[in-house]
């Protein structure tokens, strides 16, 4: 017996489709099902690495961990990560299938059905419950026509949908109107009802508007949801994370570089939950100011950033806080840009042929390559620099997602010796263990995403920061794995409390 299916979709991008989804999976999995979450095509730049060592986008692999289960490209089979304003690298089932335009995409779309279907049916199979996301909006007339992600997605899964609209940002009542408005007849019967999301104030005010829009669209509002705050990684570049423009006065100061297509910037959301910490993103030097620590993060366009930075006065001045003993970490694509040179031969992110200056920190090249690195492993730390002793030992674990092999000079410390995590095969052959990532003077860099996840690595980061800003080092034991779950748990409390199951359980029963 296949799974049924539910369906979430939003009046617009960051409407809390997603939040919705990963509520949904975790109630569903406390009721006793087997649940999967379902996206077919996602546009995001943080992404993962599987056990199979296939890349998927992030909102799915929360929305697994939400339903108690393995991320699996099969929940996201088509991952857009965009290099420029008009285009993106395609990611189909966890490999590179092509880089292309809006253009070139949008007419290769139906090649892409049969994969769609595919994963959706295997899940299908496996599973009692469905809980497939949309994107963007389906009220956008203009890309009807190949649509496989909204009301294309549901008619294929044969979904009721329920439409997430966002209160925060104003005109919720016309956006949920205007979109059940602007639907096609086929599609108005997928569509089952109305959430409205980030209400912040009291719902009693809100009864006029709840009964009015009832009438005027024939479809039940389901559930005013509140204003969140939980603790999830987000999805993309939208994050209001990324606004976070200062510190907290005398506490540890970590500075984030906002590059321009930032990716992978979950990678520091653990620092945020260090006491006396202030995680901001910076994107000018005037910002910048004196942190404690700064972080180049991860990008999908590390040559084009890398000039970003010289252009607008920050490399300069990260240099110039680095030469004076400012710790400075670099991340994937941010490690890359410490180096003395990024080449391109073979035109990955560039024209072939080109050849940049790097920011001159770590004494090691960079060489672009059309290979793509995907591998997830475990390791401890080796090396770091001096008045970071407490992460020396340190056990951490995550995942390589690039395209480029850094060399360095001899002078160069490694940061940690990795291995293949327990039950999961090498990628490719000889590439684990190995030594990996670089330490050199107050810079130190890697291309493992995820290494604040382990408790050893926060608390060990914690305490050699506090130490050297004079402040107690002394921090309660933290459990990145328990912390989330508590989050989850917290979600689906809150999404108890504001929609109605009773009738998501009856829409599911009925179907379409």
């Amino acid at each position: 017996m296949l799974a049924k299916p539910i369906m979430i979709q939003g009046t617009m991008s960051s409407a809390g489709k997603s939040l919705i989804a990963a509520g949904l999976c975790r109630i569903f999995r406390q009721d006793g099902l087997r649940v999967a979450p379902f996206k077919s095509q996602n546009m995001a730049l943080n992404s993962y690495i599987t056990r199979e060592g296939l890349e998927m986008g992030r909102a799915q692999v929360v929305q697994a961990q939400a339903a108690g289960v393995e991320p699996s490209v099969r929940m996201n089979p088509i991952l857009l990560k965009p290099q420029s304003d008009t285009g993106s690298q395609v990611i189909l089932n966890g490999e590179v299938w092509a880089t292309l335009s809006a253009a070139e995409y949008y007419k290769r779309k139906p090649e892409l059905l049969p994969h769609i279907l595919r994963a959706y049916e295997s899940l299908a199979a496996e599973n009692d419950v469905v809980v497939i996301e949309g994107a963007g909006s389906p009220a956008e007339i203009n890309l009807r026509e190949h649509d496989l992600v909204n009301m294309g997605m549901a008619r294929m899964a044969k979904a009721p949908v329920l439409l997430v609209g966002d209160i925060d940002r104003g005109g919720v009542f016309a956006s949920l109107y205007g979109t059940a408005a602007l639907m096609e007849p086929w599609e108005k019967r997928h569509l089952k009802g109305f959430v409205i999301n980030k209400f912040r104030g009291d719902v009693e005010l809100l009864r006029p508007g709840l009964r009015q829009i009832e009438q005027l669209a024939g479809l039940p509002v389901l559930g005013v949801v509140p204003w969140l705050t939980v603790d999830l990684d987000d999805e993309d570049s939208l994050s209001t994370r990324l606004d976070r423009r200062t510190g907290t006065t005398g506490g540890v100061d970590v500075a984030v570089i906002r590059l321009p297509r930032i990716s992978n910037f979950t990678d520091f959301a653990p620092l945020e939950s260090l006491p006396g910490a202030a995680v901001r993103y910076v994107s000018a030097p005037r910002e910048l100011g004196e942190p404690d620590l700064i972080i180049l993060p991860g990008t999908k366009s590390t040559i084009p950033d890398l000039l970003w930075l010289r252009q607008n006065g920050l490399e300069a001045a990260i240099q110039k806080l680095a030469v004076r003993g400012t710790l400075l970490l670099g991340v994937c694509g941010g490690y890359q840009m410490l180096g003395r040179t990024l080449s391109d031969p073979q035109g990955v992110e560039t024209s072939p042929g080109t050849t940049v200056r790097g920011m001159g920190l770590l004494p090691g090249d960079t060489v672009f390559q059309g290979r793509k690195v995907r591998t997830r492993a475990a390791g401890r730390v080796l090396s770091v620099p001096k008045g970071l002793s407490p992460l020396e030992g340190a056990c951490l674990e995550g995942y390589e997602i690039h395209m480029g092999e850094t060399r360095l000079d001899p002078v160069v410390r490694p940061f940690c010796k990795l291995s293949t995590l327990e039950g999961i095969p090498p990628r490719e052959e000889g590439t684990l263990p190995k030594e990996e990532g670089a330490v050199y003077g107050s810079v130190f860099g890697t291309y493992l995403h995820g290494l604040f996840d382990t408790g050893e690595m926060l608390e060990g980061l914690w305490k050699a920061l506090a130490a050297r800003k004079g402040l107690t080092a002394e921090a309660a034991p933290f459990d990145p794995a328990a912390y989330r779950e508590e989050q989850y748990d917290r979600l689906a409390a809150a999404l108890r409390e504001s929609l109605d199951m009773e009738a998501v359980y009856r829409i599911m029963e009925e179907g379409v």
